[in-house]
């Protein structure tokens, strides 16, 4: 049985047409019996919607038409995207249908194979990769209306893969609508991939412009009114159209000039429609002087003026569009003929299917021969569709399985890591981009499918901070750090407790906090990490120790200065410890010496001179000792029978 909806599209067709059309449903409704959709409904409700578009709304034939139904039916013959054309199936329909539709499914099938990595979702290299697979301009215009069906549906797709299908929408198809001169296709793409990405903005931007709706035929009569009397004397036939801004379009200005949408000034654009012929230079007068007399009564923004009718836009745009100043601020104007405003609202399709041209004739050839040309020819840089600015400092990565990832520009296979699993991103070794092997630094861009590589015996380092941009990955990765050195310094802690209880020594904090700052740590905890990794050697600990202790019995009040003080108490307690005369230097009794305190051989003493005193005082001040030779006991008695001498004598006088 054939489905209302079908019967209601091939009605216009020829008997030999509507019979091809239902020949080819009834194969893809075999075909596609068992399959069913997100919504589990009947899949066969994708291929109808899209002939409902390609016919109603971009004005193709029975032979587009068949193309999908036998394209859809074709689809899951096999699990390999890339033999859908050497299918048992797809064989059978060289015999029973023409060439020039055969053509159309081979191309359908070629660009369903594309694949993510092919296009890094680049919409100039996905318009020509579609040109290479498929020289007939139709392939395209179903691609798109294919595309539109999804996005009308979107909801029935899992949260994953919509988010895949919406980037693809905004990144490929809308540029690509945009270029055919698709813009109400183009303008519908945009307003879902806002409500489904930015439902907030989206919610409260279109509520305004109800608000704002409500004003529109005040608006227009009032912008109208000075007017009537001048067009009518001119002898000019119109009609006037008020035209509110899209919500993508408002949302964009909002976003790019950090404006609110009270300072949006162009929400509404007046459009007058002229009534003529289609001998061009008529067209063009008329348009021109309607802009003569708009001016005259309000005045224009000379800065944003138009002209897209003396110079078509290359996907065949006509219009002359200018803003002027009202009462309520500034309103955009644009003046085109009946034909224009046809091909404008219907896009490029509207050149052969005005005023009801049917296929086959020329009108519809040369129609096919200019969207050729558009698909085929480098892009006119006044007609590139700009990119949302959101899209500008994200790139979107996907998974193997097609999950897709945004993240921020600049990220890299460990960022993506950390956004799949902190566990993946903590073992993450490398990954293969692309099925190419890349390390875990190497950045990613727009399309990039990437399978990571873990590997168990990978752990973080400080290092990988350098790399990474998201802040996910950095939390996980400081956090990670941090574990790492709290047991590093557990071990360690534990290590010198029990070398200390075996040496009978105890560290007091200030003695603790002395050592870490000596050996330039930022905290005990990297002290401690360094006993337990070996750095630090505690036998160096206890010499600190030992030497600190030994030099508290003598000590006084640390008010005293070096030479009261340091010097003999320094001296002294030389006799607790090994010392010898170092032999980079030789100091001899009376130089002027200091002592190091080495690891195993207890004290060296090296001249102030010495070559390696002023190395060992910048990097080891920690371990330096100021002392001074001892007095030989002869000259300490002498010094000491001078001074009784001196007590007698003073007691005799």
């Amino acid at each position: 049985m054939i489905p209302k909806i079908l019967n209601e599209q091939i009605a216009g067709f020829e008997p030999a047409e509507q019979q091809m059309v239902v020949s080819a449903f009834e194969c893809a409704a075999i075909h596609l019996a068992t399959r069913t959709r997100g919504d589990n409904h009947p899949f066969i409700e994708h291929p109808l919607g899209v002939v409902s578009i390609v016919v109603k709304e971009l004005g193709l034939r029975a032979d587009a038409v068949t193309a999908i139904l036998l394209h859809e039916a074709n689809r899951f013959e096999t699990e390999n995207i890339q033999e859908l054309n050497r299918t048992a199936l797809f064989e059978s329909f060289r015999s029973r249908y023409p060439k020039d539709i055969i053509d159309m499914v081979t191309g359908l099938n070629n660009i369903a194979a594309i694949t993510v990595q092919q296009t890094n979702l680049d919409p100039e290299k996905y318009r020509k990769l579609i040109v290479s697979y498929s020289t007939d301009p139709r392939v395209v215009l179903i691609k798109i209306a294919d595309r539109l069906e999804v996005m009308r549906n979107i909801r029935i797709f899992p949260a994953a893969r919509q988010r895949a299908k919406i980037t693809e929408t905004m990144m490929l198809y809308t540029p690509l609508a945009h270029q055919l001169g698709l813009y109400r296709i183009k303008s519908e793409f945009e307003d879902l991939y806002l409500k489904l990405s930015e439902p907030a903005s989206y919610k409260a931007i279109t509520a305004k412009l109800r608000v704002r709706e409500k004003n529109m035929n005040s608006l227009m009569e009032s912008f109208v009114n000075p007017l009537k009397e001048k067009l009518t004397n001119s002898g000019i036939r119109y009609t006037v159209k008020v035209r509110m801004k899209s919500p993508y379009s408002i949302w964009k200005k909002m976003q790019t000039k950090g404006l609110p949408f009270e300072e949006i000034y162009d929400i509404y654009a007046m459009r007058f429609i002229v009534e003529c012929g289609s001998d061009h230079t008529e067209e063009e007068e008329l348009c021109w002087k309607v802009y003569s007399l708009v001016t005259e009564e309000y005045t224009p923004d000379t800065s944003r003026l138009r002209d897209w009718i003396s110079k078509p836009r290359d996907n065949g745009y006509e219009s002359l569009h200018t803003t002027v100043l009202t009462k309520e601020g500034w309103v955009e104007v644009q003046i085109r003929t009946e034909r224009m405003d046809f091909v404008a609202e219907q896009g490029h399709a509207a050149h052969w299917s005005y005023k009801g041209i049917k296929s086959g004739n020329e009108g519809f050839t040369n129609w096919l021969n200019s969207l050729r040309n558009l698909m085929q020819s480098t892009e006119n840089e006044n007609e590139k569709y700009e990119q949302s600015e959101l899209m500008f400092d994200e790139i979107l990565v996907f998974t193997p399985t097609g999950d897709l990832r945004q993240l921020r520009k600049g990220a890299t296979v460990l960022d993506f890591a950390f956004e799949i699993h902190t566990n993946l991103g903590l073992k993450c070794s490398g990954a293969r981009v692309n099925g190419k092997i890349a390390s875990i630094r190497d950045q990613l861009h727009s399309g990039d499918v990437v399978d990571i590589i873990a590997n168990k015996n990978q752990k973080p380092n400080a290092d990988w901070l350098n790399f990474v941009v998201s802040s996910k990955a950095r939390s996980k990765i400081k956090q990670k750090l941090k574990e790492e050195e709290n047991k590093r310094a557990a071990i360690g802690k534990e290590l010198l407790d029990r070398r200390l209880k075996n040496w009978k020594l105890t560290m007091g904090d200030d003695q603790l906090a002395e050592l870490v700052k000596n050996l330039k740590y930022k905290t005990i905890n990297e002290f401690f990490g360094a006993v337990g990794e070996g750095v630090i050697d505690p036998v160096q600990i206890k010499d600190f120790l030992l030497a600190d202790r030994s030099s508290q019995p003598q000590a006084e009040s640390r008010e005293h200065t070096a030479t009261q003080h340091s010097k003999p108490q320094l001296a002294a307690r030389l006799k607790n410890f090994d010392y010898k005369v170092a032999k980079c230097c030789n100091p001899n009794y009376g130089d002027e010496v200091f002592g190091f305190l080495t690891i195993r051989d207890g004290i060296k003493i090296h001249s102030v001179n010495c070559p390696n005193a002023s190395r060992l005082r910048e990097n080891y001040p920690y371990r330096i000792l100021e002392i001074e030779w001892k007095k030989p006991d002869k000259e300490v008695n002498k010094k000491d029978a001078e001074k009784g001498d001196t007590h007698k004598g003073r007691k005799g006088k």
